[in-house]
């Protein structure tokens, strides 16, 4: 094996019942289930294991269901194995995962920072006057200059999630991703498909709730990363805690370079990248980076016995 990269799942990935068989049979994974029941002071568990779906989609639980997914997975992952990555990222709220990976934050502080993260994300527009869509097929500066376009008419529209070739999304103003619904082809897009968001997420809109996370971040604790986390805002790692602090107030309304940190990471010779939380969103995504890199989605008890047949650890 090269170089391992761990990376964890953003919003999107959710599934009502997600980590449950390891709730069930692993005492170290239920730990952590059982520590963000009590560091939020609510059944978080509840809704992850039962649902109902429209309960777990509230940004305000999917933040803080996500995060406590993956670091269940990360813990189980790590004491079943012993493997140690080389780097973290994660994808946009996955970041805090990334962070939680390399000790930058207690499991603790993270669930009720993305917690607090999801309300404000939620408030900071009022519904229905926000919306994203994604974009498959466009050039990046094409779509750029056509989200430009649109803006300059006072209708807000910007690059929010830059994932791999020719999946991008676009966030901001409703009428703003409206107009990029209707003239997409101008940027080369085969298709632009409105996404079910409760808000404009990484646009310039999301200011008001970046603020206030700062507020919250500056009371947080934090230790010098012992693996470099590759952020979100810059598609560079940082270790710090001051810059860690600083990224994750300008990620809320600043682009997801996605595609830009999982290609930074293979020029430094990751060539497999472990997916640790529900869903296969990343391995997808990074298949469509580089299709040569190996990539394990730990999502389940199975997935994570397929690991062991699969690698010699």
């Amino acid at each position: 094996m090269g170089k391992v990269a761990f990376i964890f799942p953003g919003q999107g990935a959710q599934a009502v019942g997600m980590g449950k068989d390891i709730y069930e049979t692993d005492s170290t994974a239920r730990g952590i289930f059982d520590a963000a029941d009590a560091a939020l002071g609510f059944e978080l568990s509840k809704i992850i294991f039962e649902g109902p779906d429209d309960e777990l989609k509230k940004t305000v639980n999917t933040q803080p269901a996500l995060l406590t997914t993956s670091v269940a997975y990360l813990e189980l992952f790590r004491a079943k194995y012993g493997v140690q990555p080389d780097f973290v990222a994660g994808h946009s709220l996955g970041e805090y995962s990334a962070l939680v990976a390399a000790g930058v934050l207690s499991f603790e502080d993270a669930v009720r920072t993305v917690r607090a993260r999801g309300e404000f994300m939620e408030q900071a527009v009022p519904g229905g006057l926000g919306a994203m869509a994604a974009v498959l097929g466009a050039e990046r500066d094409a779509l750029q200059q056509l989200c430009q376009a649109v803006s300059k008419s006072g209708s807000v529209v910007e690059l929010a999630n830059l994932n791999c070739p020719g999946q991008i999304v676009v966030s901001g103003s409703k009428e703003g991703v409206q107009a990029i619904v209707e003239r997409g082809k101008e940027a080369g897009a085969k298709r632009v498909i409105p996404l079910e968001v409760s808000g404009p997420f990484h646009s310039s809109l999301m200011k008001p709730a970046s603020e206030r996370l700062a507020g919250v971040l500056a009371a947080v604790e934090m230790s010098s990363a012992s693996v470099p986390v590759v952020a979100n805002v810059t598609a560079r790692p940082v270790q710090r805690p001051d810059e860690v602090r600083h990224l994750l107030v300008e990620q809320v309304h600043s682009s997801v370079l996605w595609e830009d940190s999982v290609a930074w990471l293979i020029e430094q010779g990751v060539d497999t990248f472990v997916e640790l939380g529900s869903g296969t969103v990343l391995a997808g995504l990074v298949k469509k980076i580089d299709r040569s890199v190996k990539v394990h989605s730990i999502n389940s008890l199975e997935a994570l016995e397929k690991f062991q047949s699969e690698t010699p650890v």
